[in-house]
C-alpha cells in the first residue's frame, strides 16, 4: 500500500519540529507492508498546500497522512474537521500573516477527514500512547493543507483516506521554557505514527 506521509519544517523560533523528525525516522524505517512516500513541507502560506496536492496528484497514494506540531497537547490527536479559513495567529516562515481569508474561494465551509479516526485512536492507545480525536486543527498551515487535500480529493471524486494528525512537542523543545508545555518523546511519537500507517495498510 502506498501512503503519503508529510510533516513540516521548524517554525515559530524553534529549531525542531516533531512532525519532520517523525517523517524522517519513518522514511528510514517504514513498516514492511507500506510503500512510503514522504515530504517535509515549508511553513509558507500556499506553498505547502500546493506541494502536498501536487504529491497527491503525481504519486496517487492509497492514503494521505499529514503531520504537524500542536504546542500544549499532551497526546497524539487525529483531526476530524478541516475548515475553509486562513487566519494565521503568527507569521509563517516567509513573513506572511493572513487574516480571515478562505483556503479555497467559493468552496465548502469544511470537510470531514476521510481517515478512520476512531480506529486510529484505538490503535495508538493499544500500544500505550495517549491519543484522542480533535475537532479543531486551528486556522494555520496544518488546517490549510488538510483542507486543500480533502478539497482536491472531493473535486476529483477520489475516495483516498486522507487527514491530519497533530503531534505534541518533543521534550527538547521545552527545556528552556519557564512554563514548559506538554511533550512526548520522539520514539513514542514514531511508534504512534507507525501504528497509524500499519492500521491503514491493514
Amino acid at each position: 500500500m502506498k501512503i503519503l506521509l508529510t510533516g513540516f519544517e521548524p517554525f515559530g523560533g524553534s529549531d525542531l519540529n516533531p512532525s519532520a523528525m517523525v517523517v524522517e525516522a519513518l522514511a528510514a524505517d517504514p513498516p514492511p507492508n507500506v510503500d512510503l512516500v514522504t515530504a517535509v513541507l515549508a511553513v509558507v502560506g500556499e506553498e505547502a498546500g500546493d506541494r502536498v496536492v501536487e504529491l497527491v496528484d503525481t504519486e496517487r497514494p492509497d492514503a494521505v497522512v499529514m503531520l504537524g506540531e500542536a504546542t500544549g497537547r499532551p497526546g497524539v490527536t487525529i483531526e476530524q474537521v478541516a475548515i475553509n479559513l486562513r487566519d494565521y495567529g503568527m507569521d509563517d516562515n516567509a513573513g506572511n500573516h493572513v487574516s480571515n481569508q478562505p483556503v479555497v474561494e467559493a468552496a465548502p465551509d469544511a470537510y470531514f477527514t476521510t481517515l478512520p479516526v476512531d480506529e486510529l485512536v484505538a490503535g495508538i492507545r493499544t500500544v500505550g500512547i495517549p491519543a484522542s480525536r480533535s475537532l479543531s486543527a486551528g486556522a494555520f498551515l496544518c488546517n490549510e493543507i488538510s483542507y486543500r487535500v480533502l478539497h482536491a480529493n472531493a473535486v476529483a471524486n477520489r475516495r483516498t483516506p486522507a487527514g491530519f494528525v497533530h503531534l505534541p512537542r518533543v521534550p527538547e523543545q521545552c527545556v528552556d521554557a519557564d512554563s514548559p508545555h506538554a511533550s512526548m518523546a520522539l520514539d513514542r511519537q514514531v511508534a504512534a505514527v507507525r501504528t497509524i500507517l500499519e492500521t491503514l495498510s491493514g
